[in-house]
């Protein structure tokens, strides 16, 4: 059982339900949630809401999202936004949850490192993997140029329009980039430590494409140095077998991966699975009656990490939420292109 917080404050704030993460899974429960008549409060350690989506790609396309033959990581965060926004859910962005343990009339006390206190009936994680950090290269200097010249994600690719862009990793992530900056770039190079790839092989064979037809250039080596006025590169010292080469460049790109970490969460008491939390298919409940999973966070055999996946886990949980926040009361499931009621709390005239 989580353990190990201090007892709640006076200025508790109380809910019903606490939302852990805000990402897709995360914001959908606001919905599922709401249609239920139960209020939630959203936690997230990120400065705004959409998780991986919002942070990591914003611009990259999502084909497999029901109705939506095409939708960006942020547009689907902004139309969740907008679907929630009927049930006023109180947001905290840029807190990490730090402690939880069980208070004696059942609610859940739960910290967070802004000094808040949260008491909630029923306490859901929605964390994705957790909280994640980019893999930063061993180079030496390299933190004078985050946030100005290096950047670990692509939040708007206009700010990359007309740059010399050196993309540094071989995965999904640097190929699906490299295909979408070259047309906005003035020069882009593919810096992989070799000529062999881990991302989709269509992404591959594009890149080679435009290898070929001179549109970008694909480097095999590593980054040697970094060259720069203040915050502003200017060039970066490029390894290659054939020794040392001085390249152009004002915007780099490193995809080395992530660093995933739960966290405090990891010590809840959770039954974790590789890190992973362990679920039931028809409550997505956790060992902990009152703390539910949803999303890439939880695990049960047949488990698939998709976000139309979560929301569907997103439907259950609520309606097992539903019996511990209103225990007794009778549970009717209704659909909201015919329940009046439900209509009505989402404002449909």
């Amino acid at each position: 059982m989580p353990q190990d917080l201090p007892p709640p404050t006076d200025v508790a704030i109380e809910t019903d339900a606490l939302i852990i993460g805000a990402g897709p899974c995360g914001l959908f429960a606001v919905f599922e949630l709401g249609l239920l008549d139960i209020k939630a409060h959203v936690v997230d350690i990120l400065g705004k809401s959409g998780g991986q989506c919002a942070e990591l790609y914003p611009e990259k396309p999502i084909y497999d999202i029901p109705a939506l033959p095409i939708v960006t990581g942020q547009e689907l965060t902004d139309r969740l936004l907008q679907q929630i926004k009927p049930f006023n859910p109180t947001f905290h962005l840029g807190e990490r949850i730090d402690g939880l343990k069980r208070q004696s009339d059942g609610r859940f006390a739960v910290a967070t490192d802004a000094g808040k206190t949260f008491l909630a009936k029923v306490v859901v994680i929605a964390a994705g993997g957790g909280s994640f950090t980019p893999k930063r290269p061993p180079l030496e200097g390299i933190e004078a140029f985050e946030g100005t010249s290096v950047h670990y994600a692509v939040r708007r690719m206009e700010a990359f329009k007309d740059k010399h862009i050196l993309i540094v990793g071989g995965g999904d992530s640097a190929l699906d980039w490299t295909l979408n900056l070259q047309p906005l770039a003035k020069s882009l190079t593919l810096l992989h430590r070799r000529d062999d790839f881990r991302g989709a092989p269509h992404s591959v064979e594009q890149m080679r494409q435009l290898v070929a037809s001179g549109k970008m250039r694909l480097m095999i080596g590593q980054v040697g140095g970094l060259h720069g006025t203040g915050a502003e590169l200017e060039a970066v010292t490029v390894k290659t077998k054939d020794g040392d080469e001085r390249i152009a460049c004002n915007a780099m790109l490193p995809f080395f991966g992530l660093t995933m970490k739960l966290g405090p969460i990891a010590d809840w008491g959770l039954n974790l699975e590789e890190n992973l939390i362990p679920v039931d298919t028809e409550r997505f409940e956790t060992s902990t009656p009152g703390i539910f999973a949803i999303g890439d966070i939880n695990t049960y055999p047949g488990k698939l990490k998709l976000i139309l996946s979560g929301f569907h886990e997103a439907a259950l949980m609520s309606q097992a939420a539903q019996k511990i926040v209103y225990p007794g009361k009778k549970v009717l499931f209704q659909y909201t292109t015919s329940s009046s009621s439900l209509q009505k709390k989402l404002g449909v005239k």
